[in-house]
């Protein structure tokens, strides 16, 4: 489908939209001529790209909280969408242990609060739930988990998106026979990276925070290894996946899709920093400790059914996407226009 021709003058809602994804997201949306309205928290980080981006001013900018029932359900009730892509989430693992509540009040209820809120629309609207790579019962194998494989969760993050996965497996086998104007899909993939990302606790911000501090980068586990890609690469799967489920009642759409990138993407924390090193000057240290918490070893998707039902595949393999990710970041630094730089990246992604 073309992007341009499909996304122009439709009303699309995101939930999340501060956030790094969502702040991508926003952008490109607002480049094709969509008409955005986000709902979400202030940004917690400075700088950070929504404000970098001065996205207030080119989507209507709801700060408010996705826990709060009535809020979600008014602002979806008045906007009335075309298109919902749930991004907001607590989305840190080590934060998740710091405060558990909060990331299944957020992550569990947020994602009820806002499919509640579709219930009562009376126009026709696709909604894409985000979830994440870390839905699986990890079994530290080395194929990547496929669809129908188990969902757990370790840690509270990973079980609160894996129970997240089943709100909307439940909620559309309750309520979509009853209120057919609403199709539902999820979307998991996690480990993206990107320009414009300050999120604590995440290997690319961490390489420029303690880069400007003239410090070594403490690694807590660098032989994690994960499906590293690029946002826009995720962004492109939620973008294609909400056009099919959009243009089709096929059931096969209305289902959960994974998006990773290719299997030579598949590296550890260790080697995402040998590439990043020759991008830029890179100093890390190791600083794993024998009873840290616990964090998932081996981690690797499955994207043959977004191939096949959404002929959607990664385009940018690792090199590319650590390539262009660094040289955002030491542009940005070097005083270019982020705005600038997001938009040579969708040129370059798109052309």
């Amino acid at each position: 489908m073309d992007l341009n021709s499909f996304w122009n003058n439709k009303r699309v809602f995101i939930t999340g939209h501060t956030g790094f994804k969502g702040s991508w997201m926003t952008f490109w949306l607002s480049k094709l001529g969509a008409q955005v309205a986000g709902f979400s928290l202030a940004p917690e980080q400075s700088p950070n790209l929504f404000d970098l981006l001065n996205l207030k001013n080119s989507c209507e900018n709801h700060i408010e909280d996705i826990r709060n029932l009535n809020s979600i359900k008014k602002r979806v009730a008045d906007f009335k969408p075309d298109i919902i892509f749930h991004l907001a989430a607590q989305s840190i693992v080590i934060k998740s242990y710091e405060d558990p509540v909060m990331t299944w009040e957020t992550n569990v209820m947020g994602t009820l609060n806002l499919l509640e809120a579709c219930r009562e629309l009376e126009n026709s609207c696709s909604v894409v739930v985000i979830t994440t790579d870390k839905v699986y019962e990890n079994k530290e194998w080395y194929y990547g988990y496929r669809e129908n494989d188990t969902l757990g969760g370790y840690d509270p993050y990973s079980s609160s998106k894996a129970a997240a996965e089943l709100v909307v497996s439940s909620w559309r086998r309750s309520f979509l026979g009853q209120n057919t104007n609403i199709k539902l899909a999820s979307a998991r993939a996690g480990n993206v990276i990107g320009g414009g990302d300050w999120t604590d606790n995440r290997i690319i911000p961490d390489i420029f925070r303690y880069k400007q501090k003239g410090q070594a980068i403490p690694v807590r586990n660098p032989n994690a290894v994960r499906p590293w890609q690029h946002v826009l690469e995720s962004l492109h799967g939620y973008l294609t996946l909400a056009e099919l489920l959009h243009a089709h009642d096929d059931e096969q759409y209305q289902s959960a899709f994974n998006f990773g990138p290719d299997k030579n993407s598949i590296q550890s924390v260790e080697q995402l920093l040998n590439a990043a090193s020759k991008v830029t000057n890179v100093s890390w240290e190791n600083t794993q400790k024998e009873n840290q918490l616990h964090e998932a070893t081996l981690l690797t998707l499955s994207t043959e059914k977004a191939s096949k039902l959404l002929k959607w595949n990664p385009k940018w393999d690792f090199e590319t996407s650590i390539f262009r990710t660094i040289q955002w970041y030491d542009r940005f630094y070097a005083g270019e226009n982020p705005a600038d730089l997001i938009d040579e990246d969708l040129k370059t992604y798109t052309s």
